[in-house]
């Protein structure tokens, strides 16, 4: 759980090439294992550099990310993306779940473009996940990245989100999910998730209405209180 929010001028264009502004930065961190230490201590210092433009500071739990990727079997899939990364814990999940042979550059069909706002994340992404390709851009710029990268809008199979939606301004939530909605083929999935304690809030509010305008709807899954803070997962579908 962890990056940023859409907070200040400072971070309304940071990092970004064309000024679209926050979108892209996680809303968790990863977890787990020695060779995540690195990635911990450069997400607290993250949080320590710009406290107000932080969505949470606990890590996202392992469960998280497997809720994450319930019922997705990418050995059927030829192209996935996510959103905000962070330090890589829904990353790890997801390169975990690929299948011996499936990326393109293992001689398979498949390719993962990973995109977030924070160039110190996807530095460290990029270093951890090396098979995997990690772009620093926005998520409202979810097309032309994936035109960059070799896959056509309409055509991806899914979409995994780790972005504070809570935290955006309702034109960033319609600008990322209407993207979203155009890069999915038809009956691509689209997951994220959101805080228990951010249910009540009135972009909370403004995410769920946009979803269903967007998608027609939306699947919420069971909660997952071991995670800190509780969270539950969005599905939407491309119909």
């Amino acid at each position: 759980m962890s990056t940023s929010t859409p907070t200040g001028t400072r971070n309304a264009g940071a990092s970004t090439q064309n000024g679209r502004g926050p979108v892209g930065r996680a809303d968790h961190a990863g977890g787990g294992g020695s060779h995540r230490v690195s990635a911990r201590k450069a997400f607290f210092r993250e949080f320590l550099r710009n406290p107000t433009g932080m969505a949470a500071v606990a890590p996202s739990s392992r469960g998280l990310a497997k809720r994450m990727l319930e019922g997705l079997d990418f050995g059927t899939m030829s192209s996935v993306i996510e959103f905000g990364p962070g330090t890589g814990v829904f990353t790890e999940q997801i390169e975990r779940s690929i299948p011996r042979g499936w990326l393109e550059i293992e001689g398979g069909k498949g390719k993962v473009v990973t995109i977030d706002l924070n160039p110190r994340m996807v530095e460290i992404v990029r270093a951890n996940h090396p098979r995997l390709t990690v772009r620093e851009g926005s998520a409202a710029d979810v097309e032309a990245i994936a035109r960059r990268e070799g896959i056509e809008p309409g055509t991806v199979d899914a979409v995994i989100s780790g972005l504070g939606f809570a935290s955006f301004p309702p034109e960033l939530i319609t600008s990322v999910l209407e993207a979203t909605h155009r890069v999915l083929k038809p009956g691509g999935v689209f997951r994220t998730f959101t805080y228990h304690v951010s249910f009540v809030k009135s972009q909370a509010y403004q995410f769920r209405s946009e979803a269903r305008r967007v998608f027609g709807g939306f699947q919420s899954s069971r909660v997952v209180w071991l995670n800190v803070p509780p969270a539950f997962v969005y599905t939407c579908r491309k119909a």
